[in-house]
């Protein structure tokens, strides 16, 4: 199956997923969430596990559920409220897993008795809506997106951003710069990555989940940046690739640590990160933006799963496990369908070893054998 067809089969699917809306707790509002629809085969057993957080991975994770649910009868609920209310969620009991693309320092781990680890690995681009530029014409570096996002430079056909770009005819426009109005660990991310590209925004805007934007305009999630950037012409933003993708919006080349353009795919994404040390961080919480490597992507993200070490309802926990350990072990191809990359098999049998070592019920009993990969 093409990408294409792939995206507009899960685009179909989405549609078809039984829509609720939750009032959110903790004063996080109201958030959107999904929830599959009645499976062939229903499991005997079926707990329902219940999720929120980050949007980056939205779309690979609707679509594991999607095909969880057809497989096993098992139904998964995951609410795209950014990575800070996924945090909160978590922390607050409220869900039987959170997500976030801001991983947890490991003192934050062990005071709320978490154990975190990754689930996928993804992509934060550059995306723009300017008539007559296809997608991946466009050149930026990291200097020059730290400046538009701060203001200082505001027009298209600014000098610095010509120079990159010699062979396209920039208009004489104001730059409508898109960022996130909520929590995100794909703010964290963006913002963390032009810290390092930038002097003048690391020691002026910062790096954080919120941060205050200089310029702008503000979308929830990664689905509010799309729709923005996909309406208002002479926009620029940041989301996830799948969301670029999915929307039909344009993206940017980006020059990388060794001074490469790369385009962002599968392949420059996995490129960035060969250079984790999973088993070497005790917390997991790799950040890998600004990765070294000819053809690794700038922005490489990994997204992260935050569940209780003592679990107060251990058949919803081990129901949880199985659910991330079905989709390491059978959700590979969709993933990379979606232009993410799967976790090599290495990382995937550390956090299987550290879900038997770590999680338990208030007994202290395991709740997930040693060696195991299978349901």
């Amino acid at each position: 199956m093409s990408k294409k067809s792939f995206l507009k089969k899960l685009t179909t699917e989405r549609l078809c997923l039984n829509i609720t809306v939750a009032v959110m707790t903790m004063g996080l509002g109201i958030g959107a969430a999904w929830a599959v629809s009645e499976p062939s085969a229903p499991s005997e057993a079926a707990v329902e596990i219940t999720g929120a957080g980050a949007s980056l991975p939205y779309p690979i994770y609707a679509q594991w559920a999607s095909a969880y649910h057809q497989a096993t009868g098992q139904r998964v609920n995951y609410q795209s409220i950014g990575s800070g209310g996924g945090q909160q969620q978590i922390i607050a009991g409220t869900v039987a897993f959170g997500a976030s693309d801001d991983p947890m320092p490991a003192a934050d781990l062990e005071a709320h008795d978490l154990l975190q680890f990754p689930a996928i690995i993804g992509g934060v681009v550059p995306v723009f809506n300017l008539p007559g530029v296809a997608p991946g014409a466009l050149k930026f570096t990291g200097a020059v997106l730290a400046d538009i996002f701060r203001g200082v430079i505001t027009r298209w056909n600014d000098p610095q951003i010509q120079e990159l770009n010699p062979d396209i005819d920039l208009p004489d426009q104001t730059i409508v710069v898109i960022h996130r109005s909520d929590g995100s660990g794909t703010t964290f991310l963006w913002s963390h990555y032009l810290a390092q590209a930038s002097a003048d925004w690391r020691d002026q805007v910062g790096v954080g989940k919120a941060i205050k934007w200089p310029v702008g305009h503000g979308g929830k999630g990664n689905e509010g940046v799309a729709a923005n950037v996909r309406q208002l012409q002479y926009s620029l933003g940041y989301v996830e690739f799948a969301y670029a993708l999915q929307n039909e919006l344009s993206w940017a080349q980006m020059q990388n640590k060794d001074g490469q353009f790369v385009q962002p795919s599968e392949d420059s994404f996995a490129a960035a990160a060969e250079h984790a040390e999973w088993a070497q961080t005790p917390s997991m919480g790799v950040i890998l933006t600004d990765m070294p490597g000819e053809h690794s992507w700038p922005i490489t993200a990994a997204s992260f799963i935050l569940v209780h070490q003592t679990q107060a309802d251990p058949a919803q926990g081990r129901a949880t496990l199985q659910f991330f350990d079905w989709a390491f072990e059978q959700g590979s191809e969709m993933a990379r369908a979606l232009d993410y990359v799967p976790l090599p098999v290495s990382v995937v049998t550390e956090i299987r070893a550290r879900w038997a070592d770590h999680i338990r019920d208030r007994d202290g009993q395991a709740i997930w054998p040693s060696h195991s990969n299978a349901q």
